[in-house]
């Protein structure tokens, strides 16, 4: 159960911030809130850090595939604990968020600007804190 609200709390989350920067900026269009932070609407057609463009129907297969399978694997273990849960419910929100933008727009919507980093979203945050933390937790965890 926590996954499935971890994910839905993600791809709502995504989507409104996603939804807020599409009404208020044009692609392209910056606004400034600090020196090291902007938001500036991207439309990146790539994968992170604008890898791997122009493949967006591979993109779309990949991501349902993960969707799909995360939810398998929460379907038949059930007693996932509680970091395990949160962190796949991270990664398929986070997913499926980015999935909707692939099948709607041909693109992903990125918005988050650090100027030093290339621009993402919520998203994209998610997934990578999940995996970050599903790898750590399998690094460090013991095994029986």
């Amino acid at each position: 159960m926590i996954l499935y609200v971890t994910a839905a709390g993600i791809f709502i989350l995504d989507r409104l911030t996603k939804y807020a920067v599409m009404n208020y900026l044009e692609a392209g269009r910056s606004i400034k809130f600090f020196d090291f932070f902007h938001i500036t609407l991207v439309f990146n057609t790539g994968t992170a850090f604008g890898l791997f463009k122009n493949l967006n129907d591979f993109f779309i297969v990949i991501s349902a595939l993960a969707v799909t399978l995360i939810a398998l694997y929460a379907f038949k273990n059930r007693a996932l604990g509680f970091f395990y849960s949160v962190s796949l419910g991270l990664v398929m929100g986070g997913a499926a968020g980015n999935l909707v933008d692939r099948i709607k727009f041909g693109s992903v919507v990125d918005f988050l600007d650090f100027r030093v980093w290339p621009v993402f979203n919520v998203a994209d945050s998610a997934i990578s804190v999940g995996i970050a933390t599903l790898v750590l937790m399998t690094l460090f965890t013991r095994r029986a």
